[in-house]
């Protein structure tokens, strides 16, 4: 692992005052560098490597498993990433030293490990009221949905961890991009009309509803006071594809039409795809959340739109 975890520093001190570490945690284990094991137990550093070496070499510890590098500032004032090892890792090398203070050592992680359990169960109940209100909309669902089940909570989870307490619950959206290319009516026109070749027996798709589809691509370059009030690719296309398949401006094929503008806003607009070229909202995902969009309440809006943009986003923090 290359410094995967958010960790935060506990200080721990022997017995006797005569030992203080910078103890890297995290809400999984402690982890402390080689130096630190070696003045840890009072043995050499060449003693710790060489008990490292040969617990891995016996497969008593699966490296990847339990080393992790930080990112560590030297005596000379640069970082260097230091590999770091965990509690399992310390307490293996404390027995074969036969040290005593890996007993202590391991009471102290045990009460710190606990403690951000305890801390971290609030932060779970507010994830999980969360979850619980995307829940409810699927709830409404049919069929229909469940093979993009999974593909919503995929792209909705890794958000979570940057949750705080927001006014009805509601989910803060993530930053995006600046547009670089504007949708215009005629534009929107011509990608209803592309996807109604598609359903030529659908006689009454794309027929629009006086003004409401122009009102639309209006409402999503409005602005106030000088300021865009969607101001993002993500908002943008987000409140899109929320309007279009809630206000139906169309006789019928809004959702269609919806999904459809919403991937060419993003195409046209060059956020399809990640900087690997692999889509950042996979189609089974597009199609469940716009029937998400279409069974949620109307004040589940901003619910909505920040789920959308969160999917769009793919964040990981």
């Amino acid at each position: 692992m290359t410094d995967p975890i958010q960790s935060q520093i506990e200080l721990y001190q022997s017995a006797d005052g005569a030992i203080t570490l910078g103890v890297r945690t995290d809400a999984e284990s402690v982890w402390l560098s080689a130096d630190q094991i070696s003045e840890l137990f009072g043995r050499d550093k060449s003693t710790i490597s060489r008990h490292l070496r040969n617990l891995f070499a016996d497969g008593e510890l699966e490296r990847e498993a339990v080393v992790a590098e930080f990112a560590t500032t030297a005596s000379d004032g640069k970082t260097y990433l230091v590999a770091h090892y965990d509690l399992d890792v310390v307490i293996s090398v404390g027995y074969r030293v036969k040290s005593a203070e890996g007993v202590r050592f391991r009471q102290w992680a045990t009460q710190v490990l606990r403690r951000y359990v305890l801390e971290g169960v609030a932060l779970n109940e507010q994830r999980l009221t969360q979850i619980g209100r995307i829940v409810r909309v699927l709830a409404r669902s049919t069929d229909e949905l469940v093979s993009g089940v999974a593909d919503v909570l995929s792209g909705y989870l890794p958000g979570l961890q940057t949750l705080r307490d927001y006014d009805d619950g509601t989910i803060v959206p993530p930053a995006g991009d600046a547009p670089t290319w504007t949708l215009s009516y005629s534009d929107a026109r011509a990608v209803i009309d592309h996807v109604r070749a598609e359903f030529p027996d659908d006689h009454l798709f794309g027929r629009e509803r006086g003004d409401a589809l122009r009102g639309i691509v209006a409402t999503v370059y409005q602005g106030f006071a000088g300021r865009d009030l969607y101001p993002t690719v993500q908002d943008k296309a987000a409140n899109l594809l929320y309007l279009v398949v809630k206000d139906h401006p169309l006789s019928d094929g809004n959702k269609r039409s919806a999904a459809a503008l919403f991937v060419h806003f993003l195409a046209h607009n060059g956020v399809l795809a990640d900087d690997l070229g692999r889509p950042r909202i996979t189609n089974n995902a597009l199609a469940a959340i716009t029937l998400m969009v279409a069974m949620s309440d109307p004040k589940e809006k901003d619910l909505m739109i920040a789920l959308l943009m969160r999917m769009l986003a793919g964040e990981g923090s």
